[in-house]
C-alpha cells in the first residue's frame, strides 16, 4: 500500500505547504490516511504539525480555536466538497492522566510526530502522510493489520480504552465500516466484566456521544455485525438496552428467528438497500415492544403479540429520548414503529382505511414506512422482498394520495366555515370542518367547494352537544371499530 502526492486534494496540500514553508513539521493524519489506503474517499481531513494553535491560526485568514487541546479549524473558502470546507490542524501533542475516562487532564505540545502517533487508538489510525516528500509513516505496523483485516490497539490495548472508553464503540463501529475483525487481545480489553478500560466505562460517556457513535454503525454496511459483536461485549446494553430484551424470545410460525435476530435483520436490509437512516433505526426498534406484549395461545397452538406495535413506540421513544435524538427524529421513528402494522391485504382492505393510514403515518412518511414493512418481511426469513400484496397496496396508497386524509386538504377552511355560516371563531369551527373530513374520509368524491357549503349550511344548524359528536367523538368511535375489524383480520392471519 502506498500513496501520491497527487491523491491529496489541494485544498489540503495547500495547508501542509504553508506550514511547511513557516518552517514547521506538517503531516496528514489518521483516518483519512487509512482510508486513501483503502481506496475509500475520507470523510473528513485532519493534519498535525509542530506548530502551535496560535502559529497556526497566524498563518491563515480563516480559522477558530475550537477546543482545548488545541484543534485548530481552517476554513477553505468556495469549496463544494464538504469534507474540505473545515480541515483541523492539531499540534502533536502528549496527553496526561485520564481521570474520567473521556478526556485527558492535561495536554503538552511537542516537537515530534512520533509523540503524537503513540497515543492515537488503533493501529490503523496511527498513520501519517507527509505530501511534500511522499513519506508515509507506520509506527505501528497499521498498513500491515490494514491488509489483514484488523482493528488492533496501539501499545496496550487497555490503557487506550481507559484513556478514552469511547474508543470501545469507535473500534466496533469502525469494524461495520470496514467489515474488519478485531484482534484478540484489542477485543478482550473491550470485554465487559474485565479490568479497567472494559465495557462498564461506557457508563462515564455522554449519552450524546454514544448517540454519534451510534449513528455511525447504524449507517455504515454491516450494521448487525457491529451490534451483535456489541452484544457479546457486553457494549450494547449501554447504547439500548430494550434490543437485548428480544434474545431467545421465540416467535409465531411466521417467523425463523428470535425477535433480537429478526430486528437485527430488518435492519441489515435497510442498511443493504442503502436506505435511509431514519428507516434503519425504525427497523431496529420496530418490534421491541414483541417481549413485553407475548402471550401464549391455546387456541392457536402459538405466540401472539397483541399490541406490540403501540408498546413499541413507547419503547422507542424512551429509548431514543435517553439518547438524545432530535425531537424530528423522535417523531418520525416513533410513528414508523406504531403504524407498521398495517394491515395490507388489498383483498380485504378499502381505500378509507388506506387513507386512514396515510392519515396516521403522514404522507410525506408513507413510502418510508412500506419500505419499513420491507425490511420487517425480510427479516422473519421470507425470500420474497415485495409480494403482490404489497406491490397491489402500493398501488391503492398512490391512489388514496390523491384523495383527502386531513381537514387542511378539504376544499373548504376555516375562513370558508365562517363565511357561509357566520360561526365565530372558535372550536365549533374545527367540529364543523371534522365532521366534513369524516364524509370525505368516506367518499372522497364529496370533496368539492359545492358539496361541502351544501353540508356546511346543514351542520351549522345543530346544537354543540350534536356537532362534537359528529365532528369529534363520532370520528374517534369510527376509527376504534375500523381498528377493532382490522385487529381481528390481522389475528386471523397471523399477522399481529
Amino acid at each position: 500500500m502506498q500513496l501520491l502526492p497527487s491523491q491529496i486534494p489541494p485544498e489540503v496540500s495547500r495547508i501542509t505547504e504553508t506550514l511547511e514553508n513557516a518552517g514547521f513539521g506538517a503531516w496528514i493524519v489518521g483516518g483519512c490516511v487509512r482510508d486513501l489506503l483503502l481506496k475509500r474517499k475520507p470523510k473528513d481531513w485532519d493534519i498535525t504539525t509542530s506548530a502551535t494553535p496560535e502559529q497556526i491560526q497566524g498563518l491563515f485568514e480563516s480559522t477558530f480555536y475550537t477546543n482545548e487541546f488545541g484543534t485548530v479549524g481552517i476554513v477553505n473558502e468556495n469549496v463544494d466538497d464538504e469534507s474540505l470546507k473545515i480541515v483541523e490542524a492539531t499540534p502533536y501533542r502528549l496527553e496526561g492522566k485520564y481521570s474520567d475516562a473521556r478526556r485527558p487532564d492535561t495536554v503538552m505540545f511537542s516537537k515530534n510526530i512520533e509523540d503524537d502517533l503513540k497515543r492515537r487508538d488503533f493501529t490503523i489510525n496511527a498513520l501519517a502522510y507527509n505530501s511534500s516528500t511522499g513519506k508515509l509513516l507506520d509506527l505501528y505496523d497499521g498498513i500491515k493489520d490494514m491488509q489483514a483485516g484488523v482493528i488492533r490497539a496501539v501499545g496496550e490495548p487497555r490503557e487506550r480504552f481507559a484513556e478514552d472508553a469511547l474508543r470501545i464503540m469507535r473500534a466496533v463501529r469502525i469494524a461495520a465500516e470496514l467489515n474488519f475483525d478485531i484482534e484478540t487481545r484489542t477485543r478482550e480489553a473491550m470485554q465487559a466484566g474485565g479490568e479497567a478500560g472494559g465495557a462498564e466505562q461506557l457508563a462515564k460517556i455522554s449519552k450524546e456521544r454514544i448517540r454519534d457513535e451510534f449513528v455511525r454503525i447504524l449507517n455504515s454496511s454491516k450494521p448487525m455485525k457491529a451490534l451483535v459483536l456489541s452484544h457479546s461485549l457486553g457494549i450494547l446494553r449501554f447504547i439500548a438496552p430494550e434490543l437485548e430484551k428480544g434474545i431467545g424470545v421465540d416467535q409465531n410460525q411466521a417467523h425463523s428467528f428470535d425477535v433480537f435476530e429478526h430486528n437485527m435483520r430488518a435492519l441489515q436490509h435497510a442498511a443493504d438497500k442503502e436506505w435511509s437512516f431514519d428507516i434503519r433505526l425504525a427497523a431496529l426498534f420496530h418490534d421491541v415492544g414483541k417481549p413485553q406484549t407475548r402471550r401464549r395461545s391455546e387456541e392457536k397452538n402459538d405466540w401472539t403479540f397483541h399490541g406490540h406495535d403501540v408498546v413499541g413506540a413507547r419503547m422507542t421513544r424512551k429509548a431514543l429520548e435517553n439518547l438524545k435524538f432530535s425531537r424530528e427524529t423522535i417523531e418520525k421513528v416513533e410513528k414508523l414503529v406504531r403504524w407498521h402494522m398495517f394491515f395490507s391485504d388489498p383483498d380485504k382492505i378499502t381505500l378509507s382505511a388506506v387513507r386512514r393510514v396515510i392519515s396516521n403515518v403522514g404522507r410525506e412518511n408513507i413510502e418510508d414506512l412500506i419500505r419499513l414493512r420491507i425490511c420487517d418481511r425480510i427479516g422473519t426469513g421470507r425470500p420474497k422482498e415485495q409480494p403482490f400484496r404489497l406491490r397491489k397496496y402500493q398501488a391503492m396508497i398512490q391512489q388514496a394520495l390523491r384523495d383527502p386524509i386531513s381537514v387542511g386538504m378539504l376544499e373548504v377552511d376555516g375562513a370558508d366555515v365562517i363565511r357561509e355560516t357566520g360561526e365565530k371563531p372558535g372550536p365549533r369551527i374545527g367540529w364543523l370542518l371534522h365532521a366534513l373530513l369524516e364524509e370525505v374520509l368516506d367518499d372522497p368524491a364529496r370533496n368539492t367547494s359545492e358539496y361541502l357549503e351544501a353540508r356546511l349550511e346543514e351542520l351549522a344548524k345543530l346544537p354543540d352537544s350534536d356537532l362534537q359528536a359528529i365532528g369529534k367523538d363520532g370520528k374517534e368511535r369510527k376509527d376504534e371499530a375500523e381498528q377493532a375489524d382490522i385487529t381481528e383480520i390481522n389475528k386471523k392471519y397471523f399477522v399481529d
